[in-house]
């Protein structure tokens, strides 16, 4: 954000320095002096106005009401960005924020560009915070000093880059899991009682340590044939494994319904965290112990505890 220059005001005309910007987003200060003269001098419903600043074009002013815009905000500082411009033929999308000169983690452009855009026009010239803050509660707090307290308005003006163009989300665990589903590229083949798995060997090596020295590593001559034999292992067991390798999800369980289900579940979490063990898949092995608790009963804590030895 640009710094678009600071306001002093009291109880007369605001003083200091204002400075055009022509990007359009930047910053004013404004600075209030003698903040209990001006409480207890100015009425509810009369402000005090920052000098004209100009961001992106377009000249602006802070309205300060010390005592409150209306009588339902009378115990409140209210504050508004004003646009002085007149015939503003198309509307102005406009993120603005109201802080105190202290609080950093509101005036981030991150944070700013993330806020709902306000429409000024000329019809509709400002927009602000009625009830910015308890007049007790900032007589209170440390953003008054001797005094004294400075707000910061931020604004940036929302460009039509901004409003239409809309970035889509992340796609590459979708791409990746496609490149299991489809077996294209493939280039190692895994047999597991009698059933075969294709893979590629660089997705395996990127996620497990173990597959990296298998297949790349000092073990690499082991694993040269055409198709890997992986034993004590059941199919649907390195299936769920291949699954958590290409989209880093807890795959869905392989049980068949019925009322032993839930100790199936607890049985094929048990060989799947011995696979994910197996493989040093640290994340996976958290998963399964995580679903394993929910699993823990009397009938049930001996064979996953014998498990976990």
């Amino acid at each position: 954000m640009s710094f678009a220059g600071v306001s002093l005001v009291g109880d007369s005309k605001a003083v200091g320095h204002a400075i055009d910007i022509p990007s359009a987003s930047g910053y004013h200060l404004l600075v209030v002096n003698r903040y209990l003269h001006t409480k207890a001098t100015v009425s509810n419903g009369t402000k005090i106005v920052s000098l004209p600043f100009m961001i992106g074009g377009h000249r602006w002013r802070i309205s300060y009401y010390p005592n409150g815009d209306r009588s339902e905000c009378a115990d409140s500082i209210s504050l508004f960005l004003c646009l002085l411009d007149e015939n503003v033929a198309e509307a102005l999308n406009v993120q603005s924020i109201f802080s105190f000169v202290d609080e950093h983690e509101k005036q981030d452009s991150t944070y700013i560009r993330a806020r709902k855009a306000d429409n000024f026009s000329s019809s509709t010239t400002s927009w602000g915070r009625r009830c910015f803050i308890k007049k007790d509660a900032l007589e209170k707090s440390k953003h008054l000093k001797d005094d004294c307290f400075t707000i910061r308005c931020d604004l940036a003006i929302a460009t039509t880059v901004d409003l239409f163009i809309k970035v889509p989300p992340s796609s590459i665990k979708q791409h990746i899991t496609n490149l299991l589903m489809s077996k294209e590229g493939t280039d190692v083949t895994f047999m597991v009682c009698g059933e075969k798995f294709a893979a590629h060997r660089c997705v395996l090596a990127a996620r497990s340590t173990v597959f990296k020295a298998e297949l790349f590593g000092s073990m690499k001559d082991n694993t040269i044939a055409s198709v890997i034999d992986v034993e004590d292992m059941e199919a649907k067991v390195f299936r769920a494994l291949l699954d958590f390798i290409y989209t880093d999800s807890l795959p869905e369980m392989e049980t068949d319904t019925g009322d032993e289900e839930e100790a199936q579940e607890a049985l094929w979490l048990q060989h799947l965290l011995a696979a994910a063990d197996r493989y040093d898949l640290q994340r996976l092995k958290a998963l399964c112990e995580k679903n394993l608790c929910e699993h823990v009963d009397v009938s049930s804590v001996t064979t996953i505890l014998t498990q976990a030895e």
